[in-house]
């Protein structure tokens, strides 16, 4: 015999996790039978339930459906936090993708450290995000549609009502009488979600009723055959890693099978937090930096990202400006110096310099002579030998004593002069790049 509507949610709700819980509130349906449902749970209580209402100011009535979420949690004794956030477009997927993007990114920046956020996505839900990802060509990961549970900021994030229909939470809301909020956005077919809803589902169930069941369960076995791949994934990443997080061997990555090394390097990039590879990032990769000759400074951009090829590493970074050839300017180590385009050099250890010196970008042609030395080495030819990328050396900072002696090239080489006066004192100096 089916459960009834409040018994299947206190099913998929019997297992809470053991931290503290937020509900994402919009004051519609789905949250609000949610929410419902855990404000009577005498644990969920216990263990700091609260709500959190996104405010996006798309809708004129955005400020009234804030004021609901306030009436309903304090009716429920439950405290309420209210986000107002700025929707910005731009990304080429519309105001709906744009407004869900702010909305998480404001979960993700907020949450409680240990913290669960819990959402009301239901299994009407997952089929439409899987027919979407369908329609984009997703593979796996994208195919594995919405995941019960996974990392969110400095908690975790919990889909509970996955495996339940919208119908069972409206006849749950009916019969608990609760109210709730009914955005007429939802109900305009310009939106790919909403035309999926309106128009695209209804039919395939007068054909196939189980349909919305199948296209969950599709969703549950491409998650553990991503699952799968992820393993093999982080194990092909740990191979091809060098000592320097941000570099990988191009030696490594070309002995793997081209849909791997796709994987690899896009699990690389998420990993350092840069944007996502475009479509076809991977490719253009594959082409135009695995194969260049070890000198060729080939590279490959995108959204303020850059991979480089140099060597026999890919290095994956933030693009930044090279220091302003015509950048000097005195320096006498009291106060961190600001670099131009971000960063900074500090002196630690020591007070100051014995006398003001000048910090300045490379102009070519310098020479420094290294401890243990008495002759001067090209600057070139010295960093080439510790392994700095040309890159690098474009931003690298130099300072000079008075008489023009190069004393130091960032914090990675020091001249025999100025190297004895730092050991004297214990002193160093910090660039931060």
């Amino acid at each position: 015999m089916p459960l009834s509507p409040a018994d299947a949610i206190a099913s998929a709700l019997r297992e809470l996790p053991a931290t503290p819980l937020c509900v994402g509130y919009s004051g519609g349906l789905d949250s609000g039978a949610l929410l419902h449902a855990l404000a009577a749970s005498p644990q969920a209580r216990a263990q700091g339930l609260r709500a959190w209402h996104v405010h996006h100011g798309l809708h004129p009535q955005a400020d009234a459906w804030a004021a609901h979420c306030a009436r309903i949690c304090a009716g429920l004794g439950l405290e309420l936090t209210v986000s107002r956030v700025s929707v910005e477009a731009g990304h080429g997927d519309g105001p709906e993708a744009a407004a869900r993007r702010a909305r998480h990114a404001a979960f993700a920046a907020d949450l409680g450290a240990g913290e669960t956020l819990v959402l009301a996505h239901h299994r009407d839900d997952q089929a439409e995000t899987l027919l979407l990802r369908l329609l984009r060509g997703s593979g796996p990961d994208g195919l594995a549609a919405m995941r019960e549970r996974r990392d969110c900021g400095r908690g975790m994030l919990w889909r509970p009502l996955l495996s339940l229909s919208r119908a069972q939470l409206l006849a749950y809301a009916q019969a608990q009488g609760l109210e709730w909020i009914d955005d007429p956005s939802n109900a305009d077919p310009a939106f790919d979600r909403n035309f999926l809803r309106l128009r695209v589902l209804p039919l395939l169930r007068e054909r196939w009723p189980q349909a919305d069941a199948a296209f969950a369960l599709s969703a549950r076995l491409q998650e553990e055959a991503a699952q799968l791949l992820d393993e093999g994934d982080a194990l092909a990443l740990a191979g091809a890693r060098s000592l320097d997080p941000q570099a990988l061997s191009r030696r490594a990555l070309r002995a793997l099978p081209p849909a791997r090394r796709a994987r690899v390097l896009r699990r690389w990039i998420a990993a350092l937090g840069l944007p996502p590879l475009p479509a076809a990032g991977a490719t253009r990769i594959e082409d135009e930096l695995l194969h260049a000759r070890a000198d060729a400074e080939a590279e490959f951009a995108w959204h303020g990202a850059v991979v480089r090829a140099w060597r026999d590493l890919l290095h994956a970074q933030p693009q930044r400006p090279p220091l302003p050839a015509d950048w000097s300017t005195v320096w006498d180590g009291r106060a961190g110096l600001a670099l131009p385009g971000g960063g900074q050099w500090r002196l630690l250890g020591a007070d100051a310099f014995p006398a003001p010196l000048r910090a300045h970008a490379r102009r070519g042609g310098e020479r420094i002579v290294l401890p243990g030395r008495t002759h001067g080495h090209t600057l070139k030819h010295a960093l080439q030998d510790l392994g700095v990328p040309p890159w690098e050396r474009r931003r690298l900072p130099l300072l000079s004593a008075a008489d023009g002696e190069l004393l130091a090239a960032g914090d990675l080489l020091y001249s025999a002069r100025l190297d004895g006066w730092l050991r004297e004192r214990g002193a160093r100096l910090i660039w931060q790049n």
